[in-house]
């Protein structure tokens, strides 16, 4: 109790300071008077009285000092006087400091950065939305099979009904359509979502209202839709009256009924919609028919909200058990699928799943930077600590304690890191869109969304981290300044620093560290590029240089499989007419695209399928000629064409991983498989190819002839000596002419294609690009920092070999390969280092070992440059030196 009586009256003691002080003041200079009076009284005079009371009390001023200590908490006092100190050093070496606090501003800026990506993408990807922590992804399952799918729409009505361990379920599907308004049609992106889907995610329109219970039910009974705020605004122009006009999606006139939120842009990582309709309206937006009641169908991308108190191993308890109910009652459908959650940071159906393992490696990357810039801070303390010797020598000697000492330079640091922090925040918030800017699709009326977040979370996380590296960095150098042998360097006016080598010892690890994680991230960018580079010259088993493909959205302009025909039988003879085309086709879906290939439970005449499994494969809708155009070469049977119509018996071409799957030892020609009840001959075999990304594993495919399984949706694939530009506009001509109200979609080539599917290894290459170049820039910094400081401590050492002969060749050979030694020793702990965590990268390199003597051999060659540019200009200064003027000196 005493302890803290006493802790609170020097608290309290912070208040009315001056008047405590003035009370002090008047009472020492009672007991002063007094003590002058007795002298007086005892036949002194009153000079040499007061004179003599003075030495007997003793001195005024540290004993004022030691009163104030016992009375007021002077802690919060003598840190303002640190920072009040450290802030005119810094002004007094504007160019220390502006180095100091570039390095630790690119080291909390790229970590804030990445915070916020992680934070925006990642753990809260959806402002507005509540319990956040309580939603997961819901997807479907093939047992046997490690990639997840979408849910059928009965399934998930089922899932509704019988579990009790969820609060709600959500369906959101991500949907492309052309938005009419007057005479101006763009496209745009949307959600086919569920009734519920505003009220369970919390989220309330600003304007007019959500979808009510009635309007998720019925096939296309509610052409209604929910715009967003960023619709409103720029087609709209913010009108107040917008309720209850209408607009045109898919050719269909809609309803408006509200407006969401500013911030609230779906729940789809990757683009911000423009609207939402409800699932009644699933057939408007999907040209592949109606499938609110197809059990078989799995198209729906999904989210449930846990019960407070339920655990997502409880909540997946459950759901097998539902899952393995529907397997007994719907085992033509649903043999072998269960469901599972996924965490927000895992969702299957958006671009989360690919960026994770990019922004988890980014992050490291980023910590790596932080490291090295504060590795940097760290040598240019030390360094100006060996400048300030004198002064700490003469603190000492005036009775500075070692840990007043350490507190001041301490505070230094740390004022330097608060200067950052505020900088690498301001760096944060400019780079919180970036990966939106590296995205590499750019399609009118489709707005990219990778929203980062600067939220407290990661302000008090980058906080945190910018004090933790403080403590770590300017600690060491602080502790390093104090350790002065007093006689000896009043002595020699200061030269005698005890530990003087173990500073420069200090000083070489934190440079051996630097160039260490410089090598890491150089190979790690070295292997990524490789990966890019591989990705981009590999085989996917078809042409890429010379098809292009478009489309037109006859979906939207309101045409009937009829008309649709006769346009594309049309179009097509035109465009197999243009100059420089060599042959054309049709495909629902073209490869690597974002739209989803058709699938369905198979029927394998001759194969007995294993209890559990549910024999299943994708498979595209494609037309005559499809398969010479795009260069994926038929091994055995025949291509498809023109005779295989709705009149011919029903066909399919299937791939050699089908084929060896199904068929194992015998000839797949002839064979027969079922979809949707109706058998197929197997007239074909194809080779097998990539479908949606370079990095999949083959599995079975198949196609079926179009003119048998029409959709109007279709997309043209033009093989072409013509530029992608060229062939836009003489299609934009051909289309024109068969209909003034049709345009071409985004017309590109499949290189194009395929390196937009590509985006994650893209965005991997680059983000560590970045960082590394940082990271090689800090190191030189930090290397040339040693190198020069090294050079003008060493000015008589070096003046005196010159006085002996030396020469300018032989001061540079030995300035540089003290440099260079240091950089060997750190090439070498970074190759190891690298060795041991380029493995971490795997799943996103494509044939390239982890191991890769390119990458390394470039790391080590772009680091020897560096560290030898670094180390020059040091040693060539040296060789300026007047050995008269050193040796004087």
């Amino acid at each position: 109790m005493p302890k803290l009586n006493a802790w609170f009256c020097r608290l309290f003691g912070l208040f009315r300071r001056k008047n405590r002080d003035a009370e002090m003041a008047e009472e020492i200079r009672q007991h002063l008077d007094a003590l002058t009076e007795r002298k007086v009284a005892a036949g002194m005079s009153p000079e040499d009285a007061r004179q003599a009371a003075l030495r007997e009390f003793g001195a005024v001023q540290q004993i004022k000092e030691i009163a104030r200590e016992e009375r007021v908490w002077i802690r919060p006092e003598q840190f303002w006087q640190d920072l009040r100190f450290g802030a005119r050093m810094l002004r007094r070496s504007p160019g220390f400091a502006i180095l100091a606090i570039l390095c630790l501003t690119l080291g909390i800026g790229t970590n804030a950065a990445v915070f916020s990506w992680i934070e925006g993408i990642l753990i809260r990807p959806y402002p507005l939305v509540a319990h956040q922590d309580r939603m997961f992804a819901l997807g479907g399952t093939t047992r046997g099979e490690t990639e997840g799918h979408g849910l059928s729409y009965p399934d998930f009505v089922d899932l509704e009904k019988n579990s009790t361990l969820f609060e709600s379920f959500i369906v959101d599907r991500i949907v492309g359509t052309t938005l009419s308004v007057g005479d101006r049609a763009e496209r745009a992106t949307g959600g086919i979502v569920s009734a519920n889907y505003f009220d369970a995610l919390g989220v309330r329109p600003i304007l007019g209202r959500g979808f009510r219970p009635e309007e998720g039910t019925g096939r296309n009974a509610h052409p209604v839709t929910v715009i967003s705020y960023l619709t409103w605004q720029d087609r709209y122009k913010g009108d107040p009256e917008i309720i209850g006009k209408t607009q045109y999606l898919n050719g269909v006139q809609h309803t408006i009924i509200g407006v969401a939120p500013e911030k609230f842009h779906g729940t789809f990582i990757g683009y911000s919609f423009n609207f939402w309709v409800p699932t009644s309206m699933q057939e408007t937006f999907d040209s592949t028919g109606y499938k609110l009641e197809d059990r078989g169908a799995q198209w729906i991308e999904s989210y449930a909200f846990l019960k407070p108190g339920v655990t997502r191993q409880q909540a997946q308890s459950e759901l097998s058990a539902i899952a393995e109910r529907l397997e007994n009652d719907y085992p033509q459908t649903n043999r072998g699928q269960g469901f599972e959650l996924f965490p927000l940071w895992k969702t299957p159906f958006n671009a989360v799943g690919n960026l994770s393992p990019t922004l988890a490696i980014t992050t490291a990357v980023a910590f790596f930077v932080l490291l090295i810039a504060c590795a940097n801070v760290s040598n240019l303390l030390l360094a100006r600590s060996l400048v300030r010797r004198h002064e700490m020598t003469m603190r000492l000697a005036l009775g500075a304690g070692r840990r007043r000492l350490i507190k001041q330079l301490f505070t230094e640091g740390l004022l330097l890191s608060l200067i950052a922090a505020a900088g690498g925040i301001m760096v944060a918030y400019w780079c919180r869109n970036a990966l939106v800017l590296l995205s590499p699709t750019r399609i009118p009326g489709i707005t990219i969304d990778y929203p980062g977040q600067l939220d407290w979370r990661v302000l008090a996380l980058s906080v945190a981290v910018c004090i933790g590296s403080t403590m770590l960095f300017a600690l060491v150098p602080a502790i390093q300044a104090s350790h002065v042998d007093l006689s000896g360097a009043l002595k020699s006016e200061g030269g005698g620093v005890l530990g003087g080598s173990s500073r420069s010892r200090l000083r070489s690890v934190l440079v051996f560290v630097q160039v260490a994680l410089s090598f890491v991230l150089i190979a790690g960018t070295g292997l990524l590029l490789r990966s890019l580079v591989q990705m981009q010259n590999s085989d996917p088993g078809f042409s890429t240089r010379n098809v292009v493909v478009s489309a037109a959205d006859l979906l939207s302009a309101g045409y009937k499989p009829d008309r649709a025909k006769i346009f594309y039988e049309q179009l097509l003879e035109r465009i197999r007419a243009l100059p420089g085309v060599q042959s054309a086709a049709l495909a629902r879906v073209r490869p690597f695209s974002y739209s989803v290939y058709s699938s369905a439970p198979l029927e394998i005449e001759g194969y007995q399928p294993p209890r559990n499994e549910q024999v299943a494969a994708d498979y595209n809708q494609v037309g005559e000629g499809y398969f010479s155009t795009i260069g994926i070469p038929i091994v055995a049977g025949r291509e498809f064409t023109r005779n295989d119509d709705e009149n011919a018996p029903p066909v399919a071409i299937v791939n050699e991983t089908m084929a060896a799957k199904y068929w194992p030892g015998k000839n797949a020609i002839g064979q027969r498989l079922k979809v949707k009840d109706k058998w197929m001959e197997v007239v074909g075999l194809s080779k097998d190819s990539k479908y949606q990304t370079m990095l999949e594993a083959p599995k079975p495919f198949f196609y079926v002839p179009i003119r048998q399984n029409f959709v109007v949706q279709n997309g043209f694939i033009i093989r072409t000596d013509q530029s992608a530009a060229a062939i836009m506009n003489a299609l934009a001509r051909e289309i024109h002419a068969l209909d003034p109200n049709l345009a071409p979609l985004d017309t590109i080539t499949i290189q194009e294609q395929v390196d937009r599917m590509s985006y994650t290894q893209r965005l991997a290459v680059t983000l560590v690009a970045v960082f590394g170049g940082m990271a090689l820039f800090l190191a030189a910094i930090g290397l040339y920092a040693v190198m020069s400081h090294a050079v003008s401590q060493s000015t008589r050492e070096l003046g005196l070999r010159m006085a002996l002969g030396a020469g300018a060749s032989d001061l540079l050979r030995l300035v540089m390969s003290r440099g260079l030694l240091l950089t060997a020793g750190g090439v070498a702990l970074g190759a190891v280092a690298a060795l041991a965590l380029t493995r971490l990268m795997g799943n996103l390199l494509y044939q390239v070992s982890p191991r890769d003597p390119l990458a390394f051999g470039s790391a080590f060659v772009i680091m020897t440059i560096v560290a030898g540019a670094a180390c020059f200009f040091p040693a060539w200064r040296a060789t300026r030196i007047d050995p008269v003027r050193a040796l004087r000196g």
